[in-house]
């Protein structure tokens, strides 16, 4: 397992206070009466959430708990204005969203390259005595105290941005799937959970063309109910353009593990039920072409189905024009 894989995180972040106001007046030496020259508060920092595409995981923000910008500087006579709080900037991978940790609502989702987002923004900066200086009123003795920032627990959450996603129980063969297609070296092993953590590939097609494909943890009964690896999977699959399902051909119900797989989706965002779906029957070079059939006769007619096998590569280059063609369609 990676262990450097962090896919959510929670912080304490604080905006900066704004800068008070000055109340001041001009002292010069043959000016007996001067008048007010208090400058304004600087503004507090901003919390800023960045996109930074050379990141592919939480991790540089698992130790950081507190996020607190500086606050304004105040102002000064001779109307000197206060330096603002220096920003404090998080930068997080593609397909980061940002939610309130209490209520759970979303409040942004980075997906953009050059994406910047004020996620909490600094108190303004206060008044000084200058600006309240009126024909009728020469010599304010007040100004505005600078404006408190802001705070709150945020929860950063990664959903993995692939085009294609896989879908299986575990030990369905989506590892080894993605380690024949790509230049991805996942942990392959027979047993169930060797994917703890999403795996990503490129998958070269013809003329120089290429996808990215996610093997990401197999999902049980129950995941939609946080079972086993439940929503920490899920929530990686909600930004694929396409999904592929994986059952093995040693699997005694195909279509009742398919019903399972669709149930688990559904429960959890029903919405993920309308993506371009295949699915690929693995481990083909074990059964013959007896079984074959009689589990193409269990299956749905309008469910297209490719038999596969990643050891004698059966079909895999037809199962990658398959996906491609999903992708573009989408």
């Amino acid at each position: 397992m990676d262990n450097n894989f962090i896919d959510y995180v929670k912080i304490f972040c604080r905006s900066g206070k704004g800068g008070a106001g000055s109340r001041h007046f001009r002292k010069e030496k043959f000016v007996p009466q001067g008048g007010p020259d208090g400058g304004n508060g600087g503004r507090g920092g901003h919390i800023i959430v960045k996109a930074n595409p050379q990141l592919w995981t939480l991790l540089h923000l698992k130790y950081r708990k507190h996020v607190h910008a500086d606050d304004g500087v105040n102002g000064a006579g001779g109307n000197c204005t206060g330096s603002d709080g220096e920003d404090k900037i998080l930068e997080v991978p593609l397909g980061t969203v940002c939610k309130n940790a209490e209520t759970g609502e979303v409040l942004f989702e980075i997906t953009e390259k050059e994406q910047e987002v004020i996620l909490m923004s600094g108190g303004r900066g206060g008044l000084g005595n200058t600006y309240f200086k009126t024909a009728t009123n020469q010599a304010p003795t007040y100004s505005q105290p600078g404006e408190m920032g802001t705070e709150d627990w945020v929860i950063f959450e990664l959903k993995v941005l692939a085009d294609v996603g896989l879908v299986g129980f575990p030990n369905a063969g989506k590892s080894t799937l993605l380690s024949v297609v790509s230049a991805a070296k996942p942990e392959i092993a027979n047993y169930p959970f060797t994917t703890l953590v999403p795996q990503l590939g490129m998958v070269s097609f013809k003329e120089n063309l290429s996808f990215c494909m996610a093997d990401i943890p197999g999902i049980i009964e129950g995941a939609a109910e946080g079972r086993g690896l439940g929503h920490r999977f899920l929530r990686h699959i909600e930004r694929n353009a396409a999904l592929l399902f994986m059952i093995s051909a040693e699997t005694e119900d195909v279509k009742k593990e398919y019903n399972i797989l669709l149930k688990e989706l559904k429960k959890y965002n029903p919405e993920l039920l309308d993506k371009k779906r295949l699915l690929a029957i693995t481990k083909c070079d074990l059964v013959d072409d007896e079984i074959e059939d009689w589990i193409r006769k269990e299956l749905p007619k309008s469910l297209d189905v490719i038999f596969i096998s990643s050891l004698t590569m059966r079909n895999i280059e037809k199962l990658k024009e398959k996906l491609w063609k999903m992708i573009v369609e989408e």
